[in-house]
């Protein structure tokens, strides 16, 4: 299978490379800012570069994260791949935001708890606003994946559960995975679609 990688730099983006290039698969990094010999340069928000580095491949993967105060180029991001992709016949899988699942204890999104943090919100709404944004495509194949609640550096333990609009909680309640493992989980998805038009969502 041949992978583009969006973010590939990145914390998440660089290990969703690692682990479909461990699986064998032909994999193509994209960066704005390459630091590496197998990365491209490219952008997500511009549709033709989009559609030119998606030729040829099976999936895109993009996992950008911008910094703080940039938090609408995940809109213009979404906005670039999936014109980029249309009708191109290339998977999108396209990573998100946990504010807007649901927290099965208390019926409410993680983004409307009391005590969701004021800074986080602009992001929040960012990945909400993404979230709609893929939902309403019909002419690309895509999946959106929202991470747990905690989501940060690890260990490669080949174990997650599967969501979809709910968080994903352990007996603890707590909701969090391993980079590494949230990185099988997008593998997983690109070589067997099981959320083609949806979303879904890991957790241990």
């Amino acid at each position: 299978m041949r992978i583009l990688v969006f973010g590939a730099s990145g914390a998440v983006g660089s290990r969703v490379a690692q682990e479909a290039v461990a699986r064998g698969h032909q994999v193509t990094g994209v960066s704005r800012t390459p630091t590496a010999v197998h990365l491209r340069r490219g952008d997500a928000t511009d549709p033709s570069d989009v559609a030119a580095l998606s030729q040829g491949h099976d999936v895109v993967i993009s996992a950008t994260r911008p910094g703080p105060g940039q938090e609408d180029e995940l809109v213009q991001a979404a906005k670039g791949l999936l014109i980029g992709l249309r009708h191109s016949g290339v998977r999108l899988i396209l990573v998100g935001g946990a504010a807007g699942l649901v927290d099965g204890r208390t019926g409410l999104t993680v983004m409307e708890s009391p005590d969701f943090p004021p800074d986080w919100r602009p992001i929040a709404e960012a990945c909400n606003e993404q979230l709609e944004l893929v939902r309403a495509a019909s002419d690309v194949d895509w999946t959106y994946v929202s991470p747990p609640a905690l989501l940060e550096p690890g260990t490669r333990t080949g174990s997650y559960r599967l969501g979809t609009d709910h968080l994903v909680t352990d007996a603890a309640g707590r909701s969090s995975i391993s980079m590494e493992d949230f990185a099988i989980a997008l593998v997983d998805e690109a070589e067997h679609p099981r959320h083609v038009g949806a979303r879904f969502t890991v957790g241990y």
